[in-house]
């Protein structure tokens, strides 16, 4: 099962890398991309199985090197769900006071693209923090 968490852990490491960097293109670019929500996706599910296969081998009796693998195998976790808390108030925060229906079809264009893109931002953000912090875990891991 060890081995099965390295691996798990090189895929989050990758997918987060992955997903950080092209979100943030599209970001600064001010352009929507739909790989990147994949690319998301998939990292918060390696971010998941990997907080799992931890917990299975903390239950297995098995230790890390440092005592500081726990935290940051599990703050990933955290960030990702508090990414998404940020994420689903991203419209409410851009919409403000604005009635959407009074808007022109220009108008609602460009209101969604910059909703699409301040969620965009705030993944890309938390993929990095994750990106960092699984590295970190992995230095802390003993292997």
């Amino acid at each position: 099962m060890v081995g099965l968490h390295i691996a798990v852990g090189v895929l989050l490491i990758l997918l987060n890398a992955a997903a950080g960097l092209l979100g943030g293109i599209a970001w600064y670019r001010n352009r929507p991309s739909i790989p990147f929500w994949y690319l998301l996706r998939g990292a918060q599910v390696a971010v998941f199985i990997q907080a799992l296969l931890g917990g299975l081998l903390i239950v297995t009796d098995h230790e890390p090197r440092e005592g500081l693998h726990y935290l940051y195998g599990i703050l990933p976790l955290f960030v990702s769900f508090i990414a998404e808390g940020a994420r689903l108030d991203a419209a409410q925060r851009e919409v403000g006071d604005l009635d959407p229906e009074s808007l022109t079809p220009e108008e609602q264009e460009s209101l969604a693209l910059a909703i699409v893109r301040r969620e965009m931002g705030i993944m890309a953000v938390s993929c990095g923090v994750i990106f960092f912090l699984a590295l970190r875990a992995a230095g802390t891991s003993g292997l």
